[in-house]
């Protein structure tokens, strides 16, 4: 069976940046599995598997705009630190649960200031090239209640 819309899809990968440092990779782990075609994995990776069996291995390269997306200076933004009240000890790389006009978001403190600390809202993967190796492990129609899910059964 190809991979096609409603497909139930696992696979290994191994994820790394330009610099060719590994970012994410399945191994040690159960292949990923996904419901193709509902937007469960980045759009550019979904794309790449559409048509592919079992047993194919390929590399895909990901663009930002069908990977997390550009990089936007204006979810880059200096807070007061009373919104922080309660946190003992504010340091970079910490995240919080935000909420935002579009609802709520994960941010990451890049820099803590006297009065101020500078949160990033953007996906940490967010302006960079996604680069895949992929080992298509399994591929079966979706059930009924997977598609009305719009995710795959995982047993739990």
């Amino acid at each position: 069976m190809k991979i096609q819309s409603n497909a139930v899809v696992g696979f290994d990968y191994t994820l790394t940046g330009d610099d060719g440092q590994v970012i994410d990779t399945s191994t040690g782990r159960e292949p990923l599995e996904y419901l193709h075609g509902h937007g469960n994995i980045v759009p550019g990776l979904e794309k790449a598997l559409e048509g592919k069996a079992v047993g194919d291995q390929f590399d895909a390269s990901v663009a930002p705009e069908e990977g997390y997306g550009a990089y936007r200076e204006e979810l880059v933004q200096d807070v007061p630190k009373e919104a922080f009240e309660g946190v003992d000890e504010l340091a970079p790389g910490m995240s919080f649960r935000a909420e935002s006009n579009a609802g709520p978001m994960t941010v990451v403190v890049k820099e803590v200031k006297d009065d101020t600390v500078t949160v990033d809202g953007n996906h940490m993967l967010a302006g960079q090239t996604l680069n895949f190796a992929v080992d298509v492990k399994s591929v079966r129609e979706a059930t009924e209640a997977e598609i009305a899910q719009g995710s795959p059964n995982t047993g739990d």
